[in-house]
């Protein structure tokens, strides 16, 4: 299983726009990923209720996860978007 974690940079944290558009990148790819913050548990990368209900804000580190080929692209993608201030776009 490949697992990256990333610092969240968007100033509203992962809530609203960014969310918005870290679902939509999730549910392009062709593996199930999962996200969770720092001792709480696996959820869907590609439900936006999950991704609300995470309470990520700006400086939280989470953990994705995924299995299968192209596991490791996906998540490098996901890190790196995770890591871009997404309100600034």
């Amino acid at each position: 299983m490949a697992e990256r974690q990333a610092t969240i940079a968007s100033a509203s944290g992962l809530h609203a726009r960014p969310a918005k558009l870290f679902v939509q990148a999730v549910q392009e790819k062709k593996t199930p990923i999962t996200i969770a913050v720092e001792g709480g548990p696996d959820l869907n990368a590609g439900s936006i209720l999950s991704i609300i209900g995470l309470g990520a804000t700006q400086g939280t580190v989470v953990t994705l996860k995924a299995e299968g080929e192209g596991a490791e692209q996906a998540l490098d993608e996901l890190a790196t978007l995770l890591q871009t201030d997404l309100d600034a776009q």
